[in-house]
């Protein structure tokens, strides 16, 4: 039986949810599917100020692809170029250009494309006992280049070849000291920590979380700002939100941001 991946929206919070609890929320082809379409709805829901992705239940975040339709989804090289690079990368891809801030909350295992999802996130919190890797080099296949690039834009060549060329498995701690986590929490704090994050993201100005993911993305290509991006950094300048900003700075009051 096929998983299913949950989308909530509350109170301008989604919850996305991997939810493939029988095989330790193993995303297969129509997980992936649902996943880029859940992320495209949130680009869309007006309001939101975090997007958080959890495993259902308390086993796993994701224990990778469902390695069982392999044999089916990808048995030639024009299947596997339709799955890695239009299902896979393509969520992957949403994930990682999401203009919402995402927040990961990792519960157990976090394994091949499990770990990638988390990669492409901009803040991951885990539990003591999550344990992260990637070993498919005992299964005979490597991974596809486009779904490299969140995690070696994380951590760098190095730590993402200790990674794949070892196979092994990390501990939260280690995980943590190699730059793939943002934090370490109590097993059963994982969820309320993540909750927190994103009501603190959610306190801030929208339009500002969106403009600082925009530059630090923008950032990372390596190319000079021209004049018109120097520019365009000051646009807050005409915002609602500026003006809301400052007034309540100088009134000494919480903010009332509307994503103006």
């Amino acid at each position: 039986m096929p998983g299913t991946i949950r989308l909530e929206i509350n109170d301008g919070f989604a919850t996305i949810t991997l939810d493939n609890p029988d095989r330790l929320n193993a995303i297969d082809s129509h997980m992936w599917r649902q996943l880029h379409a859940h992320l495209a709805a949130v680009d869309a829901e007006p309001g939101l100020r975090c997007v958080i992705l959890r495993g259902a239940g308390h086993q796993a975040f994701a224990a990778g692809g469902d390695i069982e339709e392999f044999l089916t989804v990808r048995a030639t090289v024009d299947d596997a170029l339709h799955y890695h690079d239009t299902l896979v990368a393509s969520a992957l891809d949403a994930i990682r250009h999401c203009p919402i801030p995402t927040v990961t909350a990792i519960q157990g295992a976090c394994i091949g494309g499990g770990l990638e999802i988390a990669g492409c996130c901009d803040i991951r919190i885990a539990g003591r006992s999550a344990r992260f890797g990637a070993p498919i080099n005992r299964l005979g296949f490597s991974i596809y280049p486009g779904e490299m690039a969140g995690l070696l834009a994380l951590v760098g060549p190095a730590v993402l070849l200790e990674i794949l060329l070892e196979g092994r498995i990390l501990g939260a701690d280690e995980a943590l000291a190699k730059g793939l986590l943002s934090r370490v929490v109590e097993d059963d704090q994982v969820i309320d920590e993540a909750l927190a994050t994103a009501r603190r993201i959610g306190a801030g100005a929208p339009l500002v979380a969106r403009a600082h993911k925009q530059w630090v993305h923008r950032l990372m290509t390596g190319a000079p700002l021209t004049d018109a991006e120097k520019r365009d950094a000051f646009a807050f300048l005409d915002t609602a939100d500026y003006a809301e900003g400052m007034q309540a700075f100088l009134a000494k009051r919480a903010p009332r941001f509307d994503g103006r």
